[in-house]
């Protein structure tokens, strides 16, 4: 393993967060947000918190894994940087200037990048593949948490 891509990683995995949660703002708490109709499985404030810090940690190993057995490396790192604009973009879309729509076309975008990670990595990976599920299956429920949203206000 290579411990300095490995911090890399981390650290702009962490940034990333950090972008996030400046152009989220106050919206979590704005009156907009609190009025709107959320799904019923929508899951308390401080769990966002710890999920995305469990998922940028787990996810900087995969990439460092998935950066040691990739034959392209610049698709990799072209698809990891578009994973990290959707990423970042999603919260000034949706709480910033709240566009429900735009955002879940953002986060539908963030999904189809992530799994395509995990398929593409998972034959060379193998057990190593289970570092992205977690990312995976946050962004199947952040995007229908979104959908529900965008569908019921």
């Amino acid at each position: 393993m290579n411990w300095k891509r490995l911090l890399l990683f981390l650290i702009v995995n962490f940034g990333a967060l950090a972008l996030g949660g400046l152009f989220t703002g106050s919206g979590v708490a704005s009156d907009w947000y609190q009025n709107m109709n959320k799904a019923p499985w929508t899951p308390p404030g401080w769990v966002f918190g710890a999920a995305w810090t469990a998922i940028m940690i787990c996810f900087a190993f995969f990439m460092t894994y998935a950066w040691e057995v990739s034959k392209d490396r610049s698709m990799l790192l072209t698809l990891f940087i578009v994973q990290w604009i959707l990423n970042v973009g999603w919260n000034p879309v949706f709480f910033y200037f709240r566009e429900v729509l735009i955002g879940l076309i953002v986060i539908s975008a963030l999904t189809i990048l992530v799994y395509y990670l995990l398929f593409k990595f998972s034959k060379d990976l193998k057990w190593k593949t289970a570092l992205i599920v977690p990312y995976a299956i946050w962004l199947a429920i952040a995007t229908s948490l979104n959908a529900y949203i965008h569908l019921n206000n």
